[in-house]
């Protein structure tokens, strides 16, 4: 059988656009002789939907629509993700369910089992678990039907489960049991850095271990989800495989996979993935949310230098403007570094001196700090001024500001809230330093487009004399490293000391992360590029004691 892969990018409830794209690749598929379309987890809806799906109308919506769909599939048959209302009065109101559309009817409803309650994922808030399992069938071909967690039962990571669990396989073992001939698993799965391989090593063992060729069916889009989608024959090896953050289509014969010629897996690009990642977050969150334009400050540094790169490269130059906002502590090399990398890139650029408004604010409180010495508060005004600037050119203009801090900084506080914090996107907030750099010589490794002297110079906010990063925080290879093992690994400070590094250093670092929960709670939606991102991947209480 003749099976297509539609790999799109889907906008949370966008049901017109949603509905469209899906009935546009039902046509191309039965155009194309294929007899079976699949399509990814809540295509009809976009995921993540989070309490949407607690309107009684966005349900209404995506049920109106599944119906429509339906209607197209007269001579193919489609797979498409969608929420399903709970029929039983117990338990929660949806289903996060796979329909089997086939002559104009919705033929059979396959629903998810493993409800992921981590990172990013919220489903047991709004899902009620699958306890049942049958194949589904279609021109003689038996299908075992899942939904992404569904074949993560294994990973340390899936703390997915059902809490109501009547059966005591895993899905796909329960699947097994009823000898399908082909498994196919719906997902919306999105990038991270640190499960690329983990990923695609799951589908391969699936299939290997069951003896079943897979199909896996990704999305792409801003969360971000990265596609990947890839079809796997029953030995475990690839023979097909989706583009990385595009959209994609593709036919495969569920009959010839065991000849179809085996995909190698290429060596993974971190930093590269992890560019494009970025890449198509930015575009996708302004192209979804209507914003064309955006700004930021441009100081000379490497953190608003990797940020413009990103804008520019998803944006493109004439939709990107930045300021350069130099205080008298800013040295002569980082504004002209700041205006090479502007005309590097072609964008346009402004530059307006903070000293004056600086020294209107210190003028204005002197009254106030009378026997008080110049300390962080000065700082912090000039944080806060440029801020007000950027904010101002948003607000006249109608565009965005994106926040340039990257997560190192993020995750110790170092970081001025209503100043260098402001922004309606975080584009490196996932980001940690030692890997901005990574990504600046990305950037730069057919030609110089970030100026080498903003990657090699030492790091520095320049809002006081000869100021360094390095003067109150640990060097940024220490420091991410023992940051990587407290919030992406969860690790305790005596695992983290006892893996080699200073307990002081470690005590101190763990504590600024602790304290400055209050700044992240107020800081710009992120890009998510890790496991672990700020934000909604990791949700700590505010006054926790720690």
């Amino acid at each position: 059988m003749k099976i297509a892969i539609a790999q799109l990018n889907y906008h949370i409830g966008n049901y017109e656009a949603n509905t469209a794209k899906i009935i546009s690749h039902i046509k191309q598929a039965e155009q194309d002789g294929a007899e079976l379309v699949v399509f990814s987890e809540l295509a009809l809806c976009g995921y993540p939907p989070y309490d949407l799906l607690e309107r009684k109308e966005f349900v209404q919506h995506a049920l109106k629509a599944v119906e429509l769909i339906a209607q197209s599939c007269t001579t193919v048959a489609a797979i498409v993700g969608c929420p399903e209302l709970n029929p039983e009065p117990q338990g929660k109101n949806l289903y996060n369910s796979a329909y089997f559309l086939a002559k104009g009817q919705i033929k059979q409803v396959v629903r998810k089992t493993l409800l992921p309650n981590y990172d990013v994922f919220d489903e047991y808030r709004y899902f009620q678990p699958n306890t049942t399992f049958s194949l589904v069938e279609w021109k003689g071909l038996k299908i075992a039907l899942t939904i992404c967690e569904d074949i993560w039962d294994d990973q340390p990571v899936a703390n997915a489960f059902s809490r109501d669990r009547l059966y005591t396989l895993s899905p796909m073992q329960e699947l097994a049991k009823l000898e399908p001939h082909l498994a196919i698993n719906i997902a919306a799965s999105p990038f991270s850095y640190t499960q690329v391989d983990i990923r695609r090593n799951i589908v391969c063992n699936k299939a290997k271990s069951f003896n079943v060729p897979f199909i896996y069916v990704n999305q792409v889009g801003e969360l971000v989800f990265d596609g990947n989608s890839m079809v796997v024959n029953a030995n475990g090896a690839m023979v097909a495989k989706a583009k990385c953050f595009e959209e994609d289509y593709l036919i495969v014969d569920s009959e010839t996979l065991t000849m179809s010629p085996v995909i190698e897996a290429e060596p993974t690009d971190t930093i590269a993935l992890i560019y494009k990642a970025l890449v198509l977050g930015v575009r996708d969150y302004f192209q979804k949310t209507g914003f064309k334009q955006a700004t930021l400050g441009l100081s000379g540094g490497i953190d608003s230098a990797v940020t413009l790169v990103l804008a520019v490269d998803a944006l493109g130059k004439d939709n990107v403007r930045v300021l350069l906002l130099p205080s008298q502590y800013s040295s002569d090399h980082s504004i002209n570094d700041a205006v090479a990398l502007a005309d590097n890139l072609g964008v346009r650029y402004d530059i307006v001196p903070i000293e004056p408004i600086f020294s209107q604010f210190n003028e204005a409180l002197s009254p106030l700090f009378v026997g008080k010495e110049a300390n962080l508060t000065e700082e912090n005004i000039q944080a806060r001024v440029r801020g007000t600037l950027l904010m101002a050119l948003s607000n006249k203009f109608g565009n965005i500001v994106l926040n340039t801090s990257n997560k190192s900084e993020a995750a110790v506080g170092y970081g001025t809230l209503y100043g260098d914090m402001n922004g309606g996107l975080s584009v490196l907030g996932d980001v940690y330093k030692m890997d901005v750099f990574r990504l600046a010589h990305y950037m730069n490794r057919k030609s110089e487009i970030i100026p080498n002297n903003t990657i090699v110079k030492p790091p520095s906010a320049e809002l006081r004399p000869d100021q360094k990063d390095s003067d109150s925080l640990p060097e940024y290879e220490v420091l991410d490293a023992i940051l990587f093992k407290y919030i992406n690994q969860n690790q305790s400070p005596q695992e983290i000391i006892a893996a080699g590094f200073e307990e002081a250093t470690v005590l101190k670092t763990i504590r600024l992360v602790n304290m400055n929960e209050y700044k992240r709670f107020q800081t710009a939606p992120t890009l998510r590029v890790s496991s672990k991102a700020f934000g909604m991947g990791r949700r700590i209480p505010l006054v926790a004691q720690l």
